[in-house]
């Protein structure tokens, strides 16, 4: 029988934790009794250098509950996606499968049980999906769907209406665990991983309390986060802009020179329009011909470490500094 582990990110979840608890210990246990899982699967918070009692609270929960409930507690806030792949990477040698969900219980946890089924079909990366996006206010529908099309203008591969709800299998977590990168974007490399996968598709909530981790100022920087880590398209956009400008420069070299040879000209006016247009595209076009190589460079060279893990509880022992 599979072993699961839930792995759920944390950032001052305080107001929502003990209800995401409740609510995936209940799955755990309907999957149990099915006989889909293993008896001793898991639920494992991620907590991202909460500000407010959210760690407390997942010990709470340890105690209670020492063999459904683990935690793994950071050094320090690196964000969503770090917290994430600690958590991945962390229940990796743990457990057989693994499903990433948020604590905000937007996301349908009704669905992992069909996630589990689909696993069990031979799909190795299983994507949870929104069907709609009919609950959303017309910007944040409107920019969402602006972002999946740039992606896909950017040449980044995406699934559509998919954030970071999905089920992973070992070996996918395992092959994931390879990539390297310190500037991640998790909707874009699982597609990389290669192996086969499906999707199921469900209706998103609303938030069950607290505010949201996600706002614009945070969206954009994932947007662009995303864009610059899988693509230099941006970079060739600006050789393409210089070469565009050279070109314009000789069409006014023709109409400077026009001008110059027929008298309707101010006296040095030429000399300088023309250098200005010249030395401005030369300049865009040695950019984007060096940013090129850094381009490639700057994805391939980032080994910072991504995250320290400073306690982890499981079946009611503590490790510290993740030894």
């Amino acid at each position: 029988m599979d072993r699961l582990a839930i792995v759920v990110p944390c950032y001052n979840e305080e107001e929502v934790l003990k209800l995401a608890s409740a609510a995936l210990r209940g799955v755990l246990e309907d999957l149990v009794q099915k006989g889909k899982i293993a008896g001793d699967s898991f639920i494992l918070f991620v907590n991202d250098g909460s500000k407010d009692r959210t760690w407390e609270l997942i010990e709470e929960e340890h105690r209670a509950y020492p063999g459904r409930v683990a935690g793994v507690k950071l050094a320090g806030n690196v964000g969503h996606q770090f917290a994430l792949t600690a958590g991945l990477i962390t229940a990796r040698d743990m457990s057989d499968v693994t499903v990433s969900i948020d604590a905000d219980l937007q996301d349908d946890v009704n669905v992992i049980e069909e996630m589990i089924d689909k696993f069990h079909e031979g799909n190795d990366i299983v994507y949870g999906v929104r069907k709609e996006r009919k609950t959303d206010t017309f910007f944040k529908r409107t920019t969402a769907q602006a972002f999946y099309r740039l992606m896909d203008l950017m040449g980044v591969k995406t699934i559509y209406n998919h954030a970071d709800f999905r089920l992973m299998s070992r070996r996918a977590v395992e092959e994931f665990s390879k990539y390297g990168e310190t500037h991640l974007f998790l909707r874009g490399m699982m597609p990389l991983i290669g192996y086969q996968t499906d999707s199921v598709y469900y209706d998103r909530k609303e938030r069950a309390a607290g505010e949201s981790k996600y706002p614009l100022k945070k969206m954009l920087a994932l947007a662009f986060n995303g864009i610059s880590s899988f693509s230099v398209k941006p970079i060739s956009l600006i050789l393409g802009l210089g070469l565009l400008i050279i070109l314009f420069s000789l069409l006014a070299l023709v109409y400077a020179l026009f001008s110059y040879f027929t008298g309707h000209v101010v006296p040095g006016w030429t000399s300088l329009i023309l250098s200005i247009w010249f030395l401005g595209g030369l300049q865009l076009f040695a950019i984007g011909m060096v940013g090129q190589y850094i381009g490639k460079i700057y994805i391939e060279v980032k080994h910072r470490p991504r995250y320290n893990i400073e306690k982890v509880i499981c079946n009611g022992q503590l490790t510290e500094d993740g030894d």
